[in-house]
């Protein structure tokens, strides 16, 4: 039995590492008193304590490291950054949360740790077989393999994760030991769940109401509005850049290979292949390649024109010739067709780079990685350029935005491009169709350009606001008729306008057509029936609101349901008071993020004589991955 227990210990370490990933206790790499390190090793300081370059990128490394087990694919650098923010997030909570718990003084013994690990094994720890009877997690069992040989590594893990999850057990008691939710309470939830109202609805949209020859404005009230409105208008920094691309578009030598593959695709198909085992070896489409290039019951539309022409000239269990679309060739196989639609098979054979031309692409990008990537020297794109022959061309891009080169996103650009000096170029930045390399020329600062330049964009704000201002008129118009006794529906008629009806609905989740305007809401399970009430404005309209019937929570099956509900509520009540917890903490709390600071520190060393071999940037801008 322990030999069989020795023997499964591997794995059991490798399912407890796995979870243990987001249990890491914060002691590990932690040096809380803030001394024995200089500041280019801190990544951040929280409250004064370091969080060290070594404690980070192992964090980020688990990360990323999820992030591959679960199949995602490679990370670009504005994803890589999201990434690290998250995970610089993650450790500034957990110190944050043990400061809490010294301040609380919540601890915990090793006699409690040595239980907890003993009877109250981990959700992961009871799936496994060998602790299981009849199908059944056995105790027993767990807890002779602990007492009897266990694995010492495995030990470790699991005690390392109890000192971590104790202490936030408790810490979670007392912060919700007093979250009550009286009956009167529940009764409100529950009626907002299940009272229901069906109601008549007049919605009043700017832009659909005032028509165009309402708005026009002169010159004198364009101005006055871009004066009273400098807010609005204001830019964020600007980068003005010159790049050089390097096209990894495939050419017709690498279009002929493709399509002399599917050729032979087809012919091996045409002499009884199994069309789904194929498609499982061949197929350049991940996501239907495991189900036999299945793409499930489709309707006219759902398909690019020319895979759906050519599916739907096909007689079910028949194969096509090679189709050609912007994904490449593909092979269908037509399962069924119907009246109301079809289902088809597919394999896809993508056109990409060819050995010659793929080497050829290759060395270019080489080249321009060693000779133009991560330099200081702004001379440096021109040179390249020239030796390489590649045209420079231009951009521009606002703090915020995402690169675009005609309809085509760049990734990357405006995250190296806001952290670099003019005159630096960056890594080789990788997207499908080429290979970058930007120079940061110069940077603009944050300002409110001149209205001769913005003139269209401050007459449709200005315009915008005219026609808010002529529909809270209307509004106060229809308003007035409904003060003098007439129907919601005769009142908007007298304004050109029609109402609808809706319903019926609870006020939660909100009804869509309300749901920017709460007081419509509020108003349409306050007002009797038969009265209408209004105006209330929202975001993007103005509402008049009369509740035509109305149909009150069912009281009895509240009392039926009412234990079950409370622990419902209860449950996201404590939850809320957590989160608020940890936020007042995250506001009051001293951060320090400094890795711009390293990154900065960084690249000054590399232009100095001397650089330590193997020094790279703590943010990950390196070469063409």
């Amino acid at each position: 039995m322990m030999r069989t227990m020795r023997g499964i210990a591997p794995w059991i370490m490798l399912i407890v590492a796995v979870s243990f990933v987001a249990w890491m206790v914060f002691e590990f790499g932690m040096d809380i008193s803030g001394q024995g390190s200089q500041f280019a090793d801190e990544i951040a300081r929280v409250n004064g304590q370091k969080i060290d370059r070594q404690r980070f990128y192992a964090a980020v490394q688990r990360a990323q490291e999820q992030q591959r087990q679960a199949g995602g694919p490679a990370l670009s650098l504005d994803e890589q950054r999201q990434l690290e923010d998250a995970v610089l997030e993650q450790l500034v909570q957990e110190m944050l949360l043990q400061e809490e718990y010294k301040r609380r003084r919540i601890r915990v013994t090793d006699d409690e740790v040595s239980d907890a690990m003993l009877n109250a094994p981990p959700p992961e720890i009871t799936q496994v077989p060998e602790f299981q009877t009849e199908g059944r997690f056995d105790l027993a069992k767990y807890q002779r393999y602990l007492r009897s040989g266990a694995d010492p590594q495995l030990v470790f893990a699991l005690e390392a994760r109890y000192r971590e999850e104790l202490p936030r057990f408790r810490f979670l008691e007392r912060v919700t030991a007093e979250v009550y939710v009286s009956d009167a309470e529940l009764w409100r939830i529950y009626r907002d769940r299940a009272d229901s109202v069906t109601a008549r609805v007049v919605t009043l949209v700017p832009a659909v109401v005032v028509p165009d020859d309402s708005v026009r404005l002169s010159d004198q009230e364009v101005a006055a509005y871009y004066r009273a409105n400098q807010d609005a208008f204001r830019r964020p920094q600007r980068v003005f850049l010159s790049f050089v691309s390097l096209s990894r578009v495939p050419n017709a030598a690498d279009s002929a290979a493709a399509r002399e593959r599917v050729e032979a695709i087809r012919q091996e198909l045409r002499r009884g292949a199994d069309f789904a085992e194929v498609a499982q070896r061949e197929s350049g489409d991940s996501v239907t390649r495991p189900n036999g290039g299945d793409l499930g019951p489709a309707r006219r539309g759902d398909f690019v024109p020319a895979f759906e022409d050519a599916a739907l000239a096909l007689r079910p269990g028949q194969l096509s010739d090679p189709v050609l679309t912007q994904f490449g060739y593909h092979l269908i196989k037509l399962e069924s067709k119907s009246a109301d639609g079809y289902h088809p098979r597919h394999i896809l054979i993508p056109i990409r780079l060819g050995a010659p031309h793929l080497e050829e692409v290759d060395a270019r990008a080489d080249s321009l990685d060693i000779l133009a990537a991560e330099q200081t020297v702004p001379s440096a794109l021109d040179t390249v350029a020239a030796r390489m022959r590649l045209p420079i061309d231009r951009a521009a891009l606002f703090q915020g935005d995402q690169l675009r080169l005609g309809t085509r996103p760049v990734p990357d650009v405006g995250l190296w491009a806001f952290e670099s000096l003019p005159g630096e170029t960056s890594p080789v930045i990788e997207a499908p169709w080429a290979y970058y390399v930007f120079r940061l020329d110069s940077i603009a600062p944050a300002t409110v350009p001149p209205l001769s330049a913005i003139r269209d964009e401050v007459v449709a704000a200005a315009s915008r606001a005219r026609r808010w201002e002529l529909t809270r008129e209307r509004a106060a118009r229809i308003a007035d008729h409904l003060r003098r006794g007439r129907s919601l529906a005769d009142a908007a008629r007298a304004e050109g306008q029609q109402g609808r009806t809706i319903g019926p609905f609870a006020r939660v989740p909100l009804q869509p057509v309300l749901q920017d305007a709460p007081q419509a809401i509020g108003a349409a399970f306050g007002l009797p029936v038969g009265t209408a009430g209004g105006p209330y404005e929202g975001e993007r309209a103005i509402f008049f609101v009369e509740p035509i019937a109305q149909v009150p929570a069912d009281s009895a099956a509240f009392v039926a349901d009412l234990e079950a509900f409370r622990q419902q509520v209860l449950q996201q009540a404590r939850q809320a008071r957590v989160n608020a917890i940890m936020a007042s903490l995250r506001e009051r709390a001293n951060v320090v993020d400094r890795r711009s600071d390293l990154a900065r520190l960084e690249r000054e060393a590399a232009d100095q004589p001397g650089l330590p071999p193997g020094a790279t940037n703590p943010l990950g801008f390196g070469g063409r991955r």
